[in-house]
């Protein structure tokens, strides 16, 4: 079950005992009776008709029969311990509202949470309709009390059969370009000055008169994986460049290479022997620079998130769970 349904729906769903994981216009969540859910705010989906924004419908996906969940919330202070409170085999689902304390920190902190590592951790950073970013909170939703929240992180901890695993995937278009090699003295979400091929300088002004196209997003080898860090705003008047995940100090980046058409690039890259996933996302920023409003991307609905966390926080990346039989 991963698609749209209308708010009365979801609701009879909850009643009936469906532990679900849900995505949608904050009043439409406010409204649904308490049970077994999370959710998170997104006008945004991508559906198998294509993808749209509607503040109407609901997005559900809902947790494999057979698993056993357990809801949770999360502080700063207590978002280290997150993986310590997983019961065992299956995987953890974290929501986090956008530009709060929990977002930062898991974005700056997560390599250091305990465990953190050693089963799935999948979920998305919850957002607003672009227009209304710095007007609107983005919230999380813990069905089990009815709460809502702008500050908090919300996780739901499922426990799969024994005789299944779970799996996460990451679909990244992108690949470092051949120009400069761009490295930072100190990390963080926001940066002035920069290293450009070991010389400093400032970034806002290397970007401006470079005339560099700041949507493709700074690309770095993390252990193995390539992992974007997309580009939100270039400040010409303090020089300030500000990023939608951090940079990190010591690691060598470059801008991504152009890439050409977003669906099929994207669909080259889904396995032929993929099963159904049990809960993807895909990035606003993908959404829209790629034009996605009205195109598919199936077999990977979900919905179109302000980053996507597959162990960590991404950008521009889409990300999906699966669920296999093991013997």
């Amino acid at each position: 079950m991963n698609e749209l349904y209308e708010a009365s729906a979801v609701a009879e769903m909850i009643i009936a005992g469906k532990r679900l994981l849900l995505a949608g216009d904050e009043a439409l969540l406010a409204a649904l009776p308490k049970g077994d859910w999370i959710g998170g705010t997104i006008p945004y989906f991508m559906t198998s008709e294509g993808g749209l924004q509607t503040a109407k419908r609901v997005f559900v996906t809902e947790i494999p029969h057979g698993a056993t969940t357990a809801i949770k919330t999360y502080d700063t202070s207590s978002l280290p311990d997150l993986a310590a409170d997983h019961p065992g085999n299956g995987f953890t689902f974290l929501l986090l509202p956008a530009f709060s304390a929990v977002h930062l920190d898991f974005a700056k902190n997560v390599a250091h949470y305990t465990g953190v590592f050693e089963r799935p951790l999948v979920g998305w950073v919850t957002g607003v309709a672009v227009d209304d970013i710095g007007r609107v909170q983005p919230k999380v939703f813990d069905g089990a009390f009815g709460r809502a929240s702008s500050e908090l992180a919300v996780a739901m901890h499922v426990e799969l059969p024994a005789h299944q695993q779970a799996s996460v995937d990451i679909i990244n278009l992108f690949r470092p370009g051949d120009g400069d090699i761009i490295s930072f003295t100190e990390g963080g979400f926001s940066v002035t000055e920069v290293l450009i091929n070991g010389a400093q300088t400032n970034f806002a002004r290397y970007l401006i008169d470079g005339a560099v196209d700041t949507q493709l997003p700074l690309i770095a080898d993390y252990n193995g994986a390539m992992v974007n860090v997309c580009i939100r705003d270039v400040d010409a008047v303090s020089g300030t460049v500000s990023f939608y995940a951090p940079v990190f100090a010591g690691v060598s980046y470059r801008m991504a290479a152009p890439i050409g058409d977003y669906v099929s690039s994207f669909a080259a890259q889904l396995h032929g022997d993929l099963p159904a996933p049990v809960f993807s996302c895909n990035c606003i920023l993908n959404y829209l620079y790629a034009d996605l409003a009205g195109r598919t991307t199936a077999p990977l609905t979900g919905p179109v998130t302000f980053g996507e966390i597959a162990y960590m926080l991404l950008n521009q990346t889409a990300v999906y769970l699966t669920v296999r039989d093991v013997d």
